[in-house]
């Protein structure tokens, strides 16, 4: 019988006094990420026995909105991406890097 291996990805959120985040690290011992500091993140995940996604966002009251929108539009890619992998819908994909270029023009983040 194998063994089966078990990765951790940890997050640490510092808080103010109001409870706002001021200071987001993450460490993933796998990838060699250790204490890393980060400005936002996004975490996803599905209960299967509920049918739905839940969900934590959180950001530093420090993350300058330019950032977060380049943030947003890097993520919505990358969802795109992810998507295609999972269920290799052409079309669907296609449409949704159609709304990530719509988004960054009314942005204005592509240069």
């Amino acid at each position: 019988m194998s063994k089966n291996k078990t990765s951790t990805i940890e997050l640490n959120v510092e808080l103010d006094d109001n409870r706002v985040p001021e200071k987001l690290k993450w460490s993933a011992q796998d990838g060699g990420i250790s204490n890393e500091e980060a400005k936002a993140m996004m975490l996803s995940v599905w209960d299967a026995n509920a049918k739905e996604t839940l969900r934590i966002d959180l950001w530093t009251k420090d993350m300058p909105v330019d950032d977060m929108k380049v943030f947003f539009h890097q993520t919505l890619v990358a969802m795109s991406d992810t998507f295609n992998r999972a269920t290799q819908d052409e079309k669907m994909t296609a449409t949704m890097k159609d709304f990530c270029d719509y988004f960054a023009e009314k942005l204005e983040l592509k240069k």
